[in-house]
């Protein structure tokens, strides 16, 4: 396998200890800085794993130990952080979305291409078994030909758990930038890249309240759209509804639902690699028609940081990352066409599309 990647985070917050751990245990790389603004909490995660140190950011940057750039950093300095990397001739990895705007996202893809360097993105779960069963079943064809697909993400908000949550709440966040990507990247992996979106949205509530930690009662504003419908045109036809919410207490909607020719299938959430994944077709002769299939493809155990992993990979093999900066951005284009569908009450062209990923064989 020759010498492992080199991995910088930057940004020791909550989901950073997730993808020390995992890139722990996965072979092909090996966690060697982290940097953080607050010094203590690059520290504390360094801490934890032997061989790891605790540096500032411009250390990192400059360290020849570090040949990839873990940007684990709030999304609005997503791209601040990813263009001193590529600047600094680092491999870029980085939390969703790839960056606030399309206009960063562009930047970035075309810092990495002058550099020669690669660029990875969020998320990864769609590596895992449950989308890549999913997949697998919609490739053999079992539903038929996808005709429609429904995808829904609910949830009251993030304040009542996350200790500063201050940043889904502002540009670049929300429930379709913070969570969309999840569902998003999942449908494109699915049915292919998105062509024609509409959508609306809204704002019910001005400020939001933390719940939870030393900050429990502080009120805050709300600066970006809270509840989100759309309707995504694929290239191939099919059409998927969508709905993001911060604004829904309780639900008992689908994660993922694909409707075909000829049955359904039932995609567990996108948020997590594993997860139930059942087909229902004409031809279902037992029970209430539903079947529950086998892992059939993807990376089993995967956590956070397999893509990292899988990008490694790809660098020693030459072929394309699957959690790769080109769906990143097409992604990252749809959500921003979504909200302006919203603002403007007119379908919108997406202009940019990407190449599917390879299917993870199951491993």
């Amino acid at each position: 396998m020759g010498e492992p990647l080199r991995v910088g985070i930057v940004g020791a917050g909550k989901i950073s200890r997730q993808y020390a751990t995992t890139l722990a245990r996965l072979p092909g790389v090996a966690l060697t800085r982290v940097a953080d603004l607050a010094a203590d909490r690059a520290s504390a995660l360094a801490a934890d794993f032997a061989g790891v140190q605790a540096v500032s950011v411009s250390d990192l940057m400059a360290d020849d130990a570090v040949d990839l750039v873990l940007n684990l950093t709030v999304p609005r300095a997503h791209a601040e952080v990813a263009l001193a990397a590529l600047a600094a001739g680092k491999h870029v990895y980085g939390e969703k979305p790839l960056a606030a705007t399309t206009l960063e996202g562009r930047a970035i893809l075309d810092a990495a291409r002058a550099a020669g360097r690669t660029v990875g993105c969020a998320p990864d779960t769609v590596l895992g078994t449950g989308v890549q069963t999913a997949r697998a079943a919609l490739d053999a064809g079992e539903i038929g030909v996808p005709v429609a697909a429904t995808a829904f993400m609910v949830t009251p908000g993030h304040e009542r758990w996350h200790p500063d949550p201050e940043f889904y709440y502002e540009p670049g966040g929300g429930p379709l930038m913070d969570m969309g990507p999840y569902y998003l990247t999942a449908l494109v992996t699915l049915l292919g890249p998105v062509r024609r979106v509409t959508g609306l949205a809204s704002t019910p509530r001005a400020t939001r309240t933390i719940g939870d930690g030393p900050r429990a009662g502080t009120v805050f504003p709300v600066r970006v759209p809270t509840h989100q419908t759309g309707v995504l045109e694929h290239a191939g036809g099919a059409l998927t509804t969508i709905m993001m919410s911060f604004d829904v207490w309780a639900g008992r909607l689908p994660r993922i639902e694909v409707y075909g020719t000829d049955g359904t299938l039932s995609v567990p959430d996108p948020n997590h690699f594993d997860g139930p994944v059942e087909v229902f077709t004409s031809a279902s002769a037992s029970g209430d028609g539903w079947t529950r299939l086998p892992e059939r493809a993807g990376y089993r155990d995967a956590g956070r940081g397999t893509g990292v992993a899988d990008l490694a990979e790809a660098l020693r093999s030459g072929a394309p990352p699957r959690a790769n900066g080109e769906l990143a951005y097409h992604v990252l284009d749809v959500m921003e066409c979504l909200h302006t569908a919203a603002e403007t009450g007119a379908a919108v062209t997406v202009r940019s599309t990407c190449e599917v990923p390879a299917p993870v064989p199951l491993a």
